[in-house]
């Protein structure tokens, strides 16, 4: 992606992402917000982290190496990872172009 976009538009994106990911019917039922964790609020299972991480690489480019970002995090670190934890990430490595 060429242009820096805001944390909003991240997030309308990775809230698209997440439907796909889960089903929209799930997620439509979810109050899915920038707090949101993956896996207590989302419950979603490592699998379906996993193809959400290849969307958001897809949509925001190579440059984010969310995959490597995840890989050096503890078990805590990960179940407590939220949504805005990912728009940061997002934003750092944008801002690193």
């Amino acid at each position: 992606m060429d242009t820096v976009v805001t944390n909003q538009e991240i997030f309308v994106v990775l809230k698209q992402f997440i439907g796909e990911v889960i089903g929209q019917e799930f997620a439509d039922e979810l109050d899915i917000r920038p707090e949101s964790s993956f896996t207590k609020d989302l419950e979603m299972d490592s699998i379906e982290i996993v193809a959400f991480s290849e969307k958001v690489k897809k949509r925001f480019g190579a440059e984010i190496n969310f995959t490597g970002w995840l890989s050096g995090m503890d078990i805590d670190q990960l179940i407590a990872l939220t949504i805005n934890d990912i728009i940061i990430f997002i934003q750092e490595c944008q801002s690193l172009k």
